[in-house]
């Protein structure tokens, strides 16, 4: 895979699971649900539509920080709107340059206005390795014949 490889490939390869909680779960379930899963944030989508993303960093800056309680604060009092999100066919070199300028490490992908999967930026960086030990792969081979 090249950092030229589009979104749909990157999703293709790792797969479109992602999950979701609605706008009225409290905090403490969606804590709950990223620990079971190992992952750091969560979709907040109702009725189909993106509402934001919940992350661990909008628990702690917009929760602990402020002394409300997890259990009693829905994700929607915690989430960024709108939620900034990648296409289909746009570049793994794009979402970087997204995730960067906006200072954000998950992005969902949508796709004729509907969820279609959700990059980290963990996916990212491995498409950046694996790319980079391609090139290498290419250049021993090279220089070897």
């Amino acid at each position: 895979m090249a950092l030229s490889d589009t979104v749909r490939a990157v999703l293709e390869y790792k797969g479109i699971g992602v999950c979701t909680v609605r706008p009225e779960t409290p905090v403490y379930e969606a804590l709950e649900m990223m620990s079971e899963r190992d992952i750091g944030a969560v979709l907040v989508m109702d009725a189909g539509d993106l509402w934001g993303v919940f992350s661990e960093r909008d628990y702690a800056r917009k929760v602990a920080l402020h002394g409300k309680s997890s259990k009693n604060t829905p994700v929607s009092e915690a989430i960024g709107t709108p939620a900034v999100v990648a296409h289909l066919e746009q570049t793994v070199d794009d979402c970087m340059a997204m995730m960067t300028q906006h200072r954000i490490r998950h992005l969902p992908v949508v796709d004729c206005g509907k969820l279609a999967g959700v990059l980290s930026i963990g996916d990212l960086v491995k498409e950046v390795i694996a790319d980079r030990e391609e090139t290498i792969k290419q250049l021993e081979s090279y220089i070897h014949h």
